[in-house]
């Protein structure tokens, strides 16, 4: 009997059993005998977060493709299901097959957030696995990841085999190929090491200083992979129609990769540069096919800055006469304020008509610039006026807190940006009144930004802040904010170095797991975890970095240049705003 075939009989007794079984309509089946090559692509969270997640159905549509492969999924289960399979002694396993994640060939990993990290040993856990790659033989999976940790790796460097920098579409495919082959596992690592866009953390060696600084990391630079035509690779047209409620169930439709506006907060922007863009005729055919093939009914427009994508108005005019007549709604997230045009929102009207989303990020025009958000109050008024008049029931905005220079002036001023955007928003004529919802998350210095050497603001000091807008903020709008505590954390693991394998792996011990749920994650284990292994997560999260000290991926380039990122932090102390790269070149070495 497979695993799946061994818990099936209990699976009413978790929640949400149909998280675990599979057989959902477009997933690829094949004869295990009929393929060299078994993959096993692993998501560190749960179903409904995993199938929410584009770049999964694009890596598994590519694999799949390939004859000789045939890739499964597998998804971190929730608590009452570990602890069922943990109590049954059954391992997990894949839902195509429902076979043991311990029999396939691979375990590929994509890793979207540092607060996944405890899950993906879960997972090796669950399956039987030895969690640390050097405890690994021939008789194992080689067990690889990417996706956006991929490029400051190092806390997960002593449990990953190999590392895939950058987009996968291409690299996956040439690592299949030499995985077919099945070689010693130590010529395998060798072969893979010798491909752009691969890390062996195995490789290279860290050294620190007595301040407990890196010395050097000794190995050669990594370059990031990237895909530099996106009409010509796969986009998975057969949709899997997913069998439970997902955070995000539509047809994700990526217009562009990259950003061409340089917020220097963030990662996203500059790790996916530069911009390239599909046509609107090839996205149209895709999206169209996806829908046909799945029954999906809702269409979302994605990418950094959607209003950016130059054929936005085209595609539009194609797929709204397309979707109207089949009752499938068009969402336009990620739009600019200064960016987008009536004539957009009437398009987009025409098929769905519920609320837009902006994100000032700041809320004062010098804090604006700070952070190269390129955005006038007035632009922002002026959309929000026009999505009024156009008949938009609501706004959703975004902010932060703790951004690099923030005062309590610019502070207080998201509740009064929010406040006169509420001015315009008031009842009109025909009674409709609009909602006005104000989110503020905290600052997260990340890797390979300008302000990758700025401390994190202290979460007691955040909390002061968010009630700070809070109690400025007028009544009719209502306001969220994200819990410092949890952003602390993500802070101290994006920013670390190789010698927090050890503190994951007795944090893991200690019982944390899905750190990213509220409900499940525990700072005091974490803090435990930490002094266990006598480090400070202080160190890594509310430390100012030296412009010239070595950091932990240093030897990861996402193609923009360190000088470029230093000439960017000392713009921003100066308040000075850097131009569109589209219409103004600032050098930041990614075109070469």
């Amino acid at each position: 009997m497979t695993p799946y075939q061994r818990v099936e009989p209990f699976l009413t007794a978790v929640k949400k059993p149909a998280r675990y079984t599979g057989g959902e309509f477009n997933t690829t089946l094949k004869d295990p005998r009929s393929v060299d090559l078994r993959v096993a692509f692993c998501f560190p969270d749960t179903y409904e977060i995993g199938m929410s997640c584009l770049g999964l159905r694009i890596l598994y549509d590519v694999i799949n493709r390939l004859p000789a492969v045939w890739c499964e999924r597998a998804f971190a289960p929730w608590e009452d299901m570990r602890a069922l399979l943990l109590r049954k002694k059954i391992p997990l396993y894949a839902l195509e097959s429902g076979d043991a994640l311990s029999d396939f060939d691979v375990l590929a990993f994509t890793v979207q957030t540092e607060l996944s990290y405890t899950n993906i040993l879960s997972m090796l856990d669950l399956a039987g696995l030895p969690l640390r790659a050097a405890e690994r033989d021939e008789t194992h999976p080689i067990v690889i990841a990417g996706g956006s940790c991929a490029f400051h790796p190092e806390p997960l460097a002593d449990f990953i085999d190999l590392f895939a920098v950058g987009e996968g579409e291409e690299v996956i495919v040439e690592l299949m190929e030499l995985f077919r082959e099945k070689l010693p596992r130590v010529e395998t690592l060798a072969r893979a090491a010798e491909i752009e866009g691969v890390y062996v953390p195995s490789y290279y060696t860290v050294s620190y200083n007595k301040d407990g600084t890196i010395k050097a990391v000794e190995g050669k630079p990594v370059q990031k992979r990237v895909v530099r035509d996106l009409n010509s690779v796969p986009y998975p047209e057969k949709h899997i129609a997913v069998s439970t409620e997902i955070v995000h169930d539509r047809v994700m439709l990526e217009l562009f990769r990259g950003c061409a506006r340089g917020c220097r907060f963030c990662q996203a922007g500059h790790i996916s540069r530069p911009v390239r863009e599909k046509s609107p005729e090839t996205l149209a055919k895709q999206a169209i096919a996806a829908v046909e093939s799945s029954g999906a009914g809702e269409i979302g427009l994605v990418s950094l800055s959607t209003s950016d994508y130059a054929g936005l108005e085209a595609l539009c005019d194609t797929l709204v006469p397309w979707c109207g007549p089949r009752r499938v709604s068009l969402s336009l997230p990620s739009l600019r304020a200064d960016s987008f045009s009536p004539q957009l929102l009437q398009r987009a009207g025409q098929v769905r008509k519920s609320g837009l989303t902006f994100a000032p990020e700041a809320g004062s025009e010098r804090l604006r610039n700070v952070i190269n958000k390129n955005l006038q109050e007035n632009d922002l008024l002026s959309a929000c006026s026009t999505a009024f008049t156009g008949g938009w029931n609501g706004v959703k905005l975004y902010f932060m807190l703790g951004l690099p220079t923030e005062t309590d002036e610019d502070v207080r001023e998201i509740a009064e940006l929010c406040g006169r955007i509420y001015r315009l928003s008031k009842t009109d004529a025909a009674g409709r009144s609009r909602r006005i919802t104000a989110s503020a998350s905290c600052f997260v210095p990340k890797p390979h930004t300008p302000f990758q050497w700025e401390p994190m603001v202290a979460p007691d000091e955040l909390l002061r802040r968010a009630g700070l807008v809070r109690g400025t903020m007028r009544k009719q709008v209502t306001f969220h904010w994200h819990e410092p505590e949890t952003a602390y954390w993500e802070c101290v693991l994006s920013r670390g170095d190789r010698r927090l394998g050890a503190v994951l792996e007795r944090a893991y011990r200690l019982g944390c797991r899905m750190d990213g749920w509220r409900e499940c994650f525990s700072p005091e284990r974490w803090r435990e975890a930490f002094a266990l292994e006598g480090l400070e997560p202080d160190f890594y999260a509310l430390r100012r970095r030296e412009p010239d000290e070595v950091l932990p991926w240093s030897h990861i380039s996402c193609g923009v240049s360190v000088d470029h990122l230093k000439r960017e932090r000392e713009k921003a102390y100066r308040a000075e705003p850097s131009k569109d790269c589209r219409n103004h070149c600032e050098r930041c070495g990614v075109c070469r």
